[in-house]
Protein backbone atom coordinates (compact mmCIF):
# COMPACT_ATOMS: atom_id res chain seq x y z
CA UNK A 1 0.00 0.00 0.00
CA UNK A 2 1.53 3.45 -0.89
CA UNK A 3 1.76 6.46 1.61
CA UNK A 4 0.18 9.14 0.65
CA UNK A 5 2.85 12.02 -0.83
CA UNK A 6 4.01 14.56 1.91
CA UNK A 7 3.16 18.10 1.15
CA UNK A 8 6.66 19.83 -0.35
CA UNK A 9 8.54 22.12 2.39
CA UNK A 10 8.19 25.95 1.55
CA UNK A 11 11.44 26.86 -0.84
CA UNK A 12 13.61 29.06 1.57
CA UNK A 13 12.96 32.14 -0.66
CA UNK A 14 9.23 31.86 0.63
CA UNK A 15 10.08 31.68 3.51
CA UNK A 16 12.23 34.27 3.48
CA UNK A 17 9.67 36.34 1.99
CA UNK A 18 6.96 35.19 4.59
CA UNK A 19 9.61 36.66 7.44
CA UNK A 20 10.11 40.03 5.64
CA UNK A 21 6.50 40.34 5.25
CA UNK A 22 5.70 39.36 9.16
CA UNK A 23 8.38 41.72 9.82
CA UNK A 24 7.30 44.80 8.59
CA UNK A 25 3.78 43.44 9.65
CA UNK A 26 5.04 43.77 13.19
CA UNK A 27 7.22 47.17 12.61
CA UNK A 28 4.06 49.01 11.28
CA UNK A 29 1.57 47.65 13.82
CA UNK A 30 4.17 48.75 16.65
CA UNK A 31 4.34 52.14 15.01
CA UNK A 32 0.81 52.83 14.87
CA UNK A 33 0.40 51.34 18.64
CA UNK A 34 2.80 54.20 19.25
CA UNK A 35 2.35 56.51 16.83
CA UNK A 36 1.28 59.11 19.40
CA UNK A 37 4.59 58.88 21.39
CA UNK A 38 6.65 59.13 18.13
CA UNK A 39 7.50 62.96 18.30
CA UNK A 40 8.46 62.40 22.09
CA UNK A 41 10.62 59.90 21.08
CA UNK A 42 12.49 61.87 18.38
CA UNK A 43 12.63 64.58 20.61
CA UNK A 44 14.46 62.64 22.87
CA UNK A 45 16.68 61.42 20.02
CA UNK A 46 17.52 64.76 18.80
CA UNK A 47 18.46 65.64 22.22
CA UNK A 48 20.15 63.09 22.95
CA UNK A 49 22.44 63.37 20.09
CA UNK A 50 22.81 66.70 20.96
CA UNK A 51 24.28 66.71 23.92
CA UNK A 52 25.73 63.16 24.13
CA UNK A 53 29.67 64.62 23.40
CA UNK A 54 29.06 66.29 26.69
CA UNK A 55 27.45 63.50 28.81
CA UNK A 56 30.37 61.25 27.65
CA UNK A 57 32.48 64.02 29.56
CA UNK A 58 31.06 63.81 32.53
CA UNK A 59 30.46 60.29 32.22
CA UNK A 60 34.28 59.84 31.58
CA UNK A 61 34.84 62.52 34.70
CA UNK A 62 32.45 60.22 37.24
CA UNK A 63 33.38 58.03 39.59
CA UNK A 64 30.76 55.39 38.53
CA UNK A 65 30.11 56.09 34.44
CA UNK A 66 28.06 52.95 34.29
CA UNK A 67 25.34 54.37 36.80
CA UNK A 68 22.43 56.38 36.45
CA UNK A 69 23.62 59.48 38.76
CA UNK A 70 25.44 61.67 35.84
CA UNK A 71 21.76 60.39 32.94
CA UNK A 72 19.65 61.63 35.77
CA UNK A 73 21.57 65.00 36.57
CA UNK A 74 21.90 65.84 32.43
CA UNK A 75 18.47 64.64 31.93
CA UNK A 76 17.13 67.24 35.34
CA UNK A 77 19.44 70.03 33.32
CA UNK A 78 17.95 69.72 30.46
CA UNK A 79 14.56 69.72 31.98
CA UNK A 80 15.26 73.04 33.82
CA UNK A 81 16.42 74.75 29.83
CA UNK A 82 13.17 73.96 29.01
CA UNK A 83 10.56 74.74 32.18
CA UNK A 84 12.51 77.67 33.01
CA UNK A 85 11.95 80.29 29.89
CA UNK A 86 8.56 78.74 29.81
CA UNK A 87 7.69 79.39 33.61
CA UNK A 88 8.96 82.91 32.99
CA UNK A 89 6.79 83.26 30.17
CA UNK A 90 3.73 81.26 31.58
CA UNK A 91 4.17 84.11 34.92
CA UNK A 92 4.07 86.99 32.29
CA UNK A 93 1.38 85.58 29.82
CA UNK A 94 -0.95 84.77 33.05
CA UNK A 95 -0.40 89.02 34.20
CA UNK A 96 -1.11 90.07 30.50
CA UNK A 97 -4.47 88.06 30.46
CA UNK A 98 -5.84 89.12 34.16
CA UNK A 99 -5.08 92.96 32.77
CA UNK A 100 -6.91 91.95 29.84
CA UNK A 101 -10.14 90.38 31.76
CA UNK A 102 -10.16 93.58 33.67
CA UNK A 103 -10.14 95.46 30.36
CA UNK A 104 -12.50 93.99 29.21
CA UNK A 105 -15.23 93.90 31.88
CA UNK A 106 -14.45 97.81 32.42
CA UNK A 107 -14.86 98.25 28.34
CA UNK A 108 -18.27 96.65 28.57
CA UNK A 109 -19.54 98.29 31.50
CA UNK A 110 -17.82 102.20 30.73
CA UNK A 111 -16.88 101.67 27.37
CA UNK A 112 -13.40 101.67 26.12
CA UNK A 113 -11.22 104.59 25.79
CA UNK A 114 -9.77 105.79 22.20
CA UNK A 115 -5.94 105.23 22.91
CA UNK A 116 -4.52 108.53 21.63
CA UNK A 117 -1.93 107.12 19.29
CA UNK A 118 -4.88 105.03 17.07
CA UNK A 119 -5.60 108.49 15.11
CA UNK A 120 -1.94 108.81 14.12
CA UNK A 121 -1.28 105.59 12.96
CA UNK A 122 -0.33 105.86 8.73
CA UNK A 123 -2.76 105.59 6.09
CA UNK A 124 -5.56 103.93 8.45
CA UNK A 125 -5.70 106.07 11.37
CA UNK A 126 -8.52 108.63 10.94
CA UNK A 127 -10.44 105.27 10.25
CA UNK A 128 -9.93 103.55 12.87
CA UNK A 129 -10.63 106.29 15.28
CA UNK A 130 -13.85 106.15 13.81
CA UNK A 131 -14.66 102.60 14.01
CA UNK A 132 -13.48 102.78 17.76
CA UNK A 133 -15.46 105.66 18.80
CA UNK A 134 -18.28 103.99 17.01
CA UNK A 135 -17.82 100.25 18.51
CA UNK A 136 -15.98 100.49 21.67
CA UNK A 137 -16.16 104.11 23.25
CA UNK A 138 -19.99 103.93 24.15
CA UNK A 139 -21.01 101.36 26.96
CA UNK A 140 -23.80 99.92 24.71
CA UNK A 141 -22.12 99.36 21.33
CA UNK A 142 -18.74 97.63 23.45
CA UNK A 143 -20.92 95.15 25.20
CA UNK A 144 -22.86 94.38 22.34
CA UNK A 145 -18.83 94.61 20.45
CA UNK A 146 -17.92 92.28 22.94
CA UNK A 147 -20.59 89.89 23.80
CA UNK A 148 -18.92 86.73 22.02
CA UNK A 149 -16.32 87.16 24.96
CA UNK A 150 -18.61 86.23 27.54
CA UNK A 151 -17.25 84.89 30.96
CA UNK A 152 -18.53 81.48 29.74
CA UNK A 153 -16.76 81.21 26.65
CA UNK A 154 -13.56 81.89 28.26
CA UNK A 155 -13.61 79.71 30.93
CA UNK A 156 -14.20 77.39 27.90
CA UNK A 157 -11.78 78.75 26.31
CA UNK A 158 -9.12 78.09 29.21
CA UNK A 159 -10.33 74.22 29.56
CA UNK A 160 -9.57 73.67 26.00
CA UNK A 161 -6.20 75.26 26.83
CA UNK A 162 -5.83 73.53 29.71
CA UNK A 163 -6.53 69.90 28.18
CA UNK A 164 -3.88 71.00 25.13
CA UNK A 165 -1.40 71.89 28.19
CA UNK A 166 -1.47 68.56 30.19
CA UNK A 167 -1.51 66.61 27.02
CA UNK A 168 1.98 68.25 25.83
CA UNK A 169 3.21 67.86 29.61
CA UNK A 170 2.74 64.44 29.50
CA UNK A 171 4.92 64.16 25.99
CA UNK A 172 7.38 66.19 27.52
CA UNK A 173 7.46 64.14 30.71
CA UNK A 174 7.37 60.56 28.58
CA UNK A 175 10.28 62.68 26.59
CA UNK A 176 12.39 63.35 29.47
CA UNK A 177 12.22 59.46 30.08
CA UNK A 178 13.13 58.41 26.72
CA UNK A 179 15.88 60.71 26.86
CA UNK A 180 17.27 59.32 30.21
CA UNK A 181 17.68 55.84 28.94
CA UNK A 182 19.23 57.21 26.02
CA UNK A 183 21.34 58.78 27.92
CA UNK A 184 22.19 55.25 30.20
CA UNK A 185 22.24 53.05 27.53
CA UNK A 186 23.49 54.90 24.54
CA UNK A 187 26.50 53.13 23.75
CA UNK A 188 24.99 49.61 24.14
CA UNK A 189 21.95 51.04 21.84
CA UNK A 190 24.57 52.82 18.95
CA UNK A 191 26.18 49.60 18.61
CA UNK A 192 23.25 47.54 18.03
CA UNK A 193 22.24 49.53 15.72
CA UNK A 194 25.02 50.17 13.87
CA UNK A 195 25.41 46.15 13.92
CA UNK A 196 21.83 45.86 12.41
CA UNK A 197 23.03 48.37 9.93
CA UNK A 198 25.81 46.78 8.54
CA UNK A 199 23.64 43.46 8.44
CA UNK A 200 20.67 44.73 6.50
CA UNK A 201 22.69 47.72 4.00
CA UNK A 202 26.35 46.85 4.30
CA UNK A 203 29.02 48.12 6.26
CA UNK A 204 28.98 51.73 4.07
CA UNK A 205 25.80 53.27 6.09
CA UNK A 206 28.21 53.75 9.09
CA UNK A 207 29.18 56.70 7.06
CA UNK A 208 25.37 58.17 6.49
CA UNK A 209 24.94 57.67 10.20
CA UNK A 210 28.14 59.69 11.02
CA UNK A 211 26.48 61.95 8.88
CA UNK A 212 23.41 62.51 10.40
CA UNK A 213 24.63 62.85 14.24
CA UNK A 214 26.31 65.48 12.81
CA UNK A 215 23.75 67.69 10.74
CA UNK A 216 21.62 67.20 13.83
CA UNK A 217 24.54 68.79 16.16
CA UNK A 218 25.30 71.19 13.66
CA UNK A 219 21.48 72.18 13.49
CA UNK A 220 21.30 72.20 16.78
CA UNK A 221 24.02 74.75 17.57
CA UNK A 222 22.81 76.67 14.66
CA UNK A 223 19.29 77.34 15.19
CA UNK A 224 19.26 76.90 19.41
CA UNK A 225 22.21 78.69 20.18
CA UNK A 226 22.04 81.68 17.61
CA UNK A 227 18.39 81.70 18.57
CA UNK A 228 19.30 81.80 22.73
CA UNK A 229 21.91 84.85 21.77
CA UNK A 230 19.30 86.78 19.76
CA UNK A 231 16.99 86.24 22.43
CA UNK A 232 20.05 87.50 25.01
CA UNK A 233 20.71 90.64 22.80
CA UNK A 234 17.34 91.50 22.25
CA UNK A 235 16.68 91.10 25.59
CA UNK A 236 18.95 93.99 26.27
CA UNK A 237 17.21 96.02 23.57
CA UNK A 238 13.63 95.49 24.82
CA UNK A 239 15.14 96.68 28.86
CA UNK A 240 17.00 99.36 27.07
CA UNK A 241 13.81 101.02 25.06
CA UNK A 242 11.61 100.31 27.81
CA UNK A 243 9.40 97.56 26.58
CA UNK A 244 7.05 96.32 28.60
CA UNK A 245 7.49 92.68 29.99
CA UNK A 246 11.27 92.52 28.41
CA UNK A 247 12.07 88.94 29.71
CA UNK A 248 8.82 88.06 28.20
CA UNK A 249 9.83 88.98 24.51
CA UNK A 250 13.44 88.03 24.70
CA UNK A 251 11.70 83.86 25.45
CA UNK A 252 9.85 84.77 22.82
CA UNK A 253 12.51 86.10 20.58
CA UNK A 254 14.88 83.34 21.54
CA UNK A 255 12.01 80.72 20.51
CA UNK A 256 11.24 82.86 17.38
CA UNK A 257 14.70 83.24 16.12
CA UNK A 258 14.75 79.31 16.11
CA UNK A 259 12.68 79.57 12.81
CA UNK A 260 13.55 81.27 9.91
CA UNK A 261 12.15 84.56 9.57
CA UNK A 262 10.18 84.09 12.52
CA UNK A 263 11.98 87.03 14.95
CA UNK A 264 10.96 89.78 13.07
CA UNK A 265 7.46 89.27 14.26
CA UNK A 266 8.17 89.48 17.80
CA UNK A 267 10.57 92.34 17.95
CA UNK A 268 8.24 94.11 15.38
CA UNK A 269 5.64 93.56 18.05
CA UNK A 270 7.79 95.07 20.85
CA UNK A 271 8.35 98.09 18.20
CA UNK A 272 4.69 98.48 17.88
CA UNK A 273 3.93 98.48 21.69
CA UNK A 274 6.44 101.28 21.99
CA UNK A 275 4.86 103.27 19.04
CA UNK A 276 1.71 102.88 20.55
CA UNK A 277 2.92 104.33 23.71
CA UNK A 278 4.05 106.93 21.62
CA UNK A 279 8.10 106.33 21.77
CA UNK A 280 8.82 106.50 18.30
CA UNK A 281 12.82 106.81 18.68
CA UNK A 282 12.47 103.66 20.44
CA UNK A 283 10.45 102.11 18.59
CA UNK A 284 12.60 102.31 15.21
CA UNK A 285 15.57 101.84 17.21
CA UNK A 286 14.48 98.82 18.79
CA UNK A 287 13.21 97.35 14.74
CA UNK A 288 16.63 98.46 13.67
CA UNK A 289 18.75 96.92 15.63
CA UNK A 290 16.39 93.34 15.39
CA UNK A 291 17.01 93.81 11.58
CA UNK A 292 20.65 94.15 12.18
CA UNK A 293 21.30 90.89 14.67
CA UNK A 294 18.94 88.74 12.46
CA UNK A 295 20.99 89.83 9.32
CA UNK A 296 24.23 88.96 11.29
CA UNK A 297 23.17 85.53 12.39
CA UNK A 298 21.18 84.26 9.80
CA UNK A 299 24.21 85.60 6.71
CA UNK A 300 27.34 84.87 8.97
CA UNK A 301 26.60 83.07 11.79
CA UNK A 302 24.22 80.39 11.30
CA UNK A 303 25.07 79.23 7.54
CA UNK A 304 29.10 78.90 8.88
CA UNK A 305 27.24 76.67 12.38
CA UNK A 306 25.54 74.62 9.54
CA UNK A 307 26.77 74.20 6.89
CA UNK A 308 29.99 73.30 8.28
CA UNK A 309 28.83 70.50 9.80
CA UNK A 310 26.32 69.10 7.18
CA UNK A 311 29.06 69.76 4.34
CA UNK A 312 25.92 71.66 2.30
CA UNK A 313 25.21 74.83 0.92
CA UNK A 314 22.98 77.13 3.16
CA UNK A 315 20.43 76.92 0.60
CA UNK A 316 19.79 73.23 0.94
CA UNK A 317 20.24 73.91 5.02
CA UNK A 318 17.31 76.53 4.42
CA UNK A 319 15.22 74.01 1.96
CA UNK A 320 15.72 71.15 4.61
CA UNK A 321 14.23 73.79 8.20
CA UNK A 322 11.78 75.05 5.71
CA UNK A 323 10.41 71.57 4.29
CA UNK A 324 10.83 69.69 7.58
CA UNK A 325 8.50 72.32 9.71
CA UNK A 326 5.92 72.32 6.80
CA UNK A 327 6.08 68.42 6.92
CA UNK A 328 7.33 67.62 10.93
CA UNK A 329 6.96 70.65 13.19
CA UNK A 330 9.05 72.25 15.05
CA UNK A 331 10.96 68.30 14.80
CA UNK A 332 11.54 69.37 11.32
CA UNK A 333 13.63 71.99 12.65
CA UNK A 334 16.46 69.55 13.15
CA UNK A 335 15.32 65.94 10.85
CA UNK A 336 14.87 68.15 8.03
CA UNK A 337 18.69 69.58 7.45
CA UNK A 338 19.90 65.97 8.53
CA UNK A 339 17.88 63.87 6.48
CA UNK A 340 18.75 66.58 3.55
CA UNK A 341 22.47 66.00 4.08
CA UNK A 342 22.16 61.87 3.86
CA UNK A 343 20.52 62.74 0.19
CA UNK A 344 23.38 64.90 -0.72
CA UNK A 345 26.11 62.42 0.67
CA UNK A 346 24.37 59.69 -1.37
CA UNK A 347 24.35 61.75 -4.46
CA UNK A 348 27.54 62.72 -4.37
CA UNK A 349 28.84 59.14 -4.23
CA UNK A 350 26.70 58.01 -7.12
CA UNK A 351 27.67 61.26 -8.90
CA UNK A 352 31.46 60.83 -7.58
CA UNK A 353 31.62 64.26 -6.77
CA UNK A 354 32.85 66.50 -3.38
CA UNK A 355 30.50 69.22 -3.08
CA UNK A 356 27.14 69.06 -5.17
CA UNK A 357 25.99 73.07 -6.47
CA UNK A 358 24.04 75.11 -4.35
Amino acid sequence: MERPALPSAPSARLQRAARVALLLGLVLLGGWIIRGFLPALGWAVVLAIATWPLVQRLQARGAAPSGVLIPALATAALALVFLLPLGLVAVELGEEARAALHWLAAARAHGATLPAWVPTLPLIGPQAAEWWTQALSAPGAAAGFLHRLSQGELIGLGRSFGGALAHRAVLFGFTLLALFFLFRDGEALAAQVQRVADRLLGPGCERLGRQAVASIRGTVSGLVLVGLAEGVLLGIAYGVAGVPHPVMFAALTAVAAMVPFAAPLVFGAAALVLLSAGALAAAVSVFVFGMVVLFLADHLVRPALIGGATRLPFLWVLLGILGGVESLGLLGLFLGPAVMAVLVMLWRDAAGTESPPA
